[in-house]
C-alpha cells in the first residue's frame, strides 16, 4: 500500500486538511493518507524542518510527504519534488527541503511542472499541484512525468552553534517548544561529547540558571520509583531521541513546562561551559 503524509500549517478548523485527504480518495482510494501534524505556526520553516526531520525516517523507504507550509501558489515561486534518503518530498521552493536535509544530499531534485503553464489556474496549491503529484508518483508515476529535473533549490541556513575555543563555551539556541513545553536546542550529541571528552566537567547555562548533568532519557531524573510523584517538577537537561540537547520539566506540559518556568523563548541562546 502507498503512503502520504501531510505536513502543513493549516490547522485542523478550516477546510484545506479535509481537501486534501478528498482529493487524494477521489484520485485512488487505496492511498493511505497519514497526518504527521496540520499544528505549525504560520509559516514557521525551522519548526517544519524539526518535526519532519524527525518523523519522516520512520516511515517505509518510497513514502511520498506533502509538506504544505508556506506553500500558498504564485507563478514565480515553484513547487519541487524531492527525492532523499528513499523518500519523496513534495514542498514550495521556500527553503524548507535545505533545512531538513541540511546534512544529506538529494538524489534527484524536479520542478513539479503540473498545472504551470500560462493559462492554468491554480486555487490552492496543496490539491491541484502537491496532491496530483503525491498520487502518481504513489500509482508508481515516474518523476520526470510530472517535473523537470534542476541542480538546485532555494538554500536557507540551519541555524548551528557555535565553539567559543577562547571561553571554552559551545554557544547555541533555542530552535523548538514542543507540546509538553521542552525546550529543544540545536546543540547535538556529537558536538558536545567530540569536546567534552578534553574536560572533566560542563555547565548548562540558560538566562540565570544552570544545571551540570545531562541524562538519558525523561525518566532518568527519577531514583526511586516508588516515590516517583516526588519528582514531578524536577528540572533536568537530556539528549532526546533526535540527539538534540532539550531542556525538560519532569511531568511537566504547556501550562508548567521548562518553556514556562524558564521563560525562554525560540532564537534565545544556551550555553554549555567546559571546565
Amino acid at each position: 500500500m502507498s503512503i502520504i503524509t501531510l505536513t502543513s500549517d493549516f490547522g485542523n478548523l478550516d477546510y484545506r486538511v479535509s481537501a486534501m485527504k478528498g482529493k487524494i480518495l477521489s484520485l485512488n482510494p487505496e492511498v493511505k493518507s497519514i497526518d504527521i501534524t496540520h499544528d505549525i505556526q504560520a509559516y514557521n520553516l525551522i519548526q517544519t524542518s524539526y518535526i519532519v526531520r524527525n518523523a519522516y525516517q520512520y516511515f517505509p523507504k518510497g513514502t511520498i510527504h506533502i509538506l504544505s507550509v508556506d506553500s500558498f501558489f504564485h507563478k514565480s515561486r515553484k513547487n519541487i519534488l524531492y527525492k532523499a534518503d528513499g523518500h519523496y518530498f513534495l514542498a514550495a521552493d521556500n527553503g524548507l527541503l535545505s533545512l531538513i536535509f541540511f546534512d544529506i544530499k538529494p538524489e534527484a531534485i524536479y520542478e513539479i511542472t503540473l498545472n504551470n503553464r500560462f493559462d492554468d489556474i491554480v486555487n490552492f496549491t496543496s490539491t491541484d499541484v502537491f496532491v496530483p503529484a503525491a498520487v502518481h508518483l504513489a500509482n508508481g508515476g515516474l518523476p520526470e512525468v510530472i517535473g523537470r529535473k534542476i541542480d538546485s533549490v532555494k538554500q536557507l541556513l540551519f541555524p548551528k552553534p557555535v565553539y567559543n575555543e577562547s571561553e571554552k563555551m559551545i554557544i547555541g539556541e533555542v530552535m523548538y517548544i514542543d507540546n509538553f513545553g521542552n525546550i529543544i536546542s540545536n546543540i547535538n550529541k556529537d558536538l558536545f561529547e567530540s569536546l567534552a571528552k578534553s574536560f572533566e566537567n560542563f555547565t548548562i547555562k540558560f538566562r540565570n540558571l544552570s544545571l551540570s548533568k545531562i541524562y538519558s532519557s525523561h525518566t532518568e531524573v527519577v531514583v526511586d520509583w516508588e516515590r516517583e510523584t516526588e519528582y514531578h517538577g524536577q528540572s533536568a537537561a537530556i539528549f532526546n531521541d533526535g540527539d538534540q540537547l532539550e531542556l525538560t520539566i519532569y511531568k511537566g506540559s504547556k501550562k508548567n513546562g521548562a518553556k514556562t518556568l524558564f521563560g525562554l523563548n525560540v532564537g534565545e541562546n544556551i550555553y554549555i561551559e567546559f571546565f
